[in-house]
């Protein structure tokens, strides 16, 4: 497709609307970088009453949409040979390393030939780096939080699904060695500090940067909790059970209705909403408290899940059953299946995600209480089927939506406003791992990724190893 996604002085459908948000997102309002969830505090929604039994309000998404070019519209193909650091960029971009399993971080980022002495902080950068978001500093540098996807025994259960109920009895007793740490930037990017917000979990995969500034980890197996964590100083997390137990990927914030939302990476998993309690978190309040609320499934009701791929299809909630129990034992037969969900992100009142079992990106009304699929790998047609392993997913303010690779080719790819796809980099060499945990510095100049199974090869190089930080710097005037 070429050309504005809706000329000048026509007016769209609501369907047609939902659509093309999709890819502007983040150019309707102002979305913010440091967002790794989508619904930063400036984004409107549409009114909703959560409560079931209750019709939901009409949205506020206009009729008529502007046409937008997406920041990356412009970009270049790729060059040919990756730089020194193994990732292929368009001309005028730049990557540095800022972070290796094992090693402490240094000042200036990590060598490509070999360890070095000295660094930062207190704690050699953990492996498996996996979810990722960032937050501001008052001196105008920012913190970069980043997962780590170590599994444990109760991964067995994940792998298995089977095996699930042993293997979430067997965590118990046994302590878990994922954690998530910090890299702690100056205004120039100078790498400052390291340090540990939360040990002893177990294969946290992503997460979310929440309004208030703190950091949610979502543990992925069949019994996972979500962690909330202070990323401003080293310290332990704090367990959020109402938020469920099940295998948490990814969370979605809607700071104006007071909604999260939560996918599950199972080839069974189910896509949730939290509603808080009125006192958890009260209108006008700052926070949730993330103590008390319910938790409920979707439900694709008229042509179901597969009817959305042509339509949007009305959907309800269902409260789940025995919330306090692995959701895994505790299905409803009446919500609907989510083949691995994966990234999830709120704007505008839709609330997009990815499913990784059927290579879909979803849009999930929230005020028409409806949900289509807007994204088919398998229905993809060439140019724009590049993409792959959909997984992360992030909306810049331009309105582009970056999608990380799982596999794949290990690209990171853009989906502009007018629906064309451009890879924005690929990994070379490094076959055996994904791409996780995107987030920009507050400038929007400098924007960090995941090799999560990525390392040196000892000839000056990189491939398969134990995990490794990028930064991918933006040529000035982008």
């Amino acid at each position: 497709m070429s050309g504005p996604m809706i000329p000048n002085h026509q007016r769209w459908s609501r369907r047609d609307v939902l659509r093309t948000i999709f890819f502007t997102a983040g150019a309707v309002g102002s979305a913010s970088w440091l967002s790794g969830c989508g619904g930063g505090s400036e984004s409107s929604a549409s009114p909703i009453a959560p409560g079931p039994g209750v019709e939901p309000v009409p949205g506020d998404i206009p009729d008529t949409v502007e046409s937008l070019v997406g920041r990356f519209a412009n970009i270049g193909p790729l060059r040919e040979i990756p730089d020194i650091h193994g990732v292929r960029t368009p001309e005028g971009f730049a990557t540095r390393i800022v972070a290796i399993n094992g090693e402490l971080p240094q000042p200036a980022g990590m060598s490509p030939l070999a360890p070095q002495t000295g660094g930062v902080g207190n704690r050699p950068w953990h492996i498996f780096p996996d979810g990722g978001g960032a937050v501001p500093r008052d001196n105008g540098g920012w913190i970069y939080i980043s997962n780590s996807e170590v599994p444990g025994v109760g991964t067995i259960g994940f792998t298995y699904p089977a095996l699930a109920t042993l293997a979430n009895a067997a965590e118990e007793l046994t302590p878990g060695l994922a954690q998530v740490g910090t890299l702690v930037f100056d205004p120039d990017g100078t790498i400052v500090d390291s340090y540990t917000i939360l040990s002893g979990t177990t294969f946290n995969c992503a997460g979310c940067v929440t309004p208030w500034n703190t950091w949610l980890s979502c543990e992925e197996f069949p019994n996972g909790q979500v962690w909330e964590c202070d990323p401003y100083q080293p310290g332990e997390g704090l367990a959020r059970p109402t938020l469920g137990y099940f295998s948490h990927e990814a969370i979605a914030i809607d700071p104006q209705q007071r909604l999260l939302y939560l996918t599950e990476d199972m080839p069974d998993g189910r896509f949730y909403r939290w509603i808080p309690d009125p006192s958890d978190w009260p209108e006008g309040a700052e926070r949730a408290a993330l103590q008390s609320g319910r938790l409920q499934m979707l439900s694709v009701g008229g042509e179901g899940a597969e009817g959305a791929l042509h339509s949007p299809q009305p959907v309800t909630w269902v409260d789940v059953q025995n919330p306090h129990e692995p959701q895994h034992e505790n299905r409803l037969e009446e919500s609907t299946v989510f083949d691995g969900g994966e990234g999830v992100w709120f704007f505008q009142g839709i609330v997009y995600f990815a499913t990784k079992g059927d290579d879909r990106i979803w849009a999930l009304d929230v005020a028409a209480q409806t949900v289509e699929v807007i994204y088919e790998r398998a229905t993809a047609e060439a140019p724009n089927d590049i993409l792959s392993g959909v997984d992360n997913l992030f909306v810049t303010s331009q309105g582009d939506v970056l999608v990380a690779e799982d596999g794949g080719d290990m690209q990171v790819v853009v989906i502009l406003p007018d629906r064309t796809l451009k890879p924005l980099l690929q990994i070379v060499g490094q076959d055996a791992s994904e791409i996780a945990g995107i987030a920009f510095s507050p400038d929007g100049k400098r924007m960090y990724f995941t090799s999560d199974r990525g390392g040196r090869n000892g000839l000056g190089g990189f491939t398969n190893g134990l995990g490794m930080v990028y930064e991918l710097i933006l040529p000035d005037g982008l």
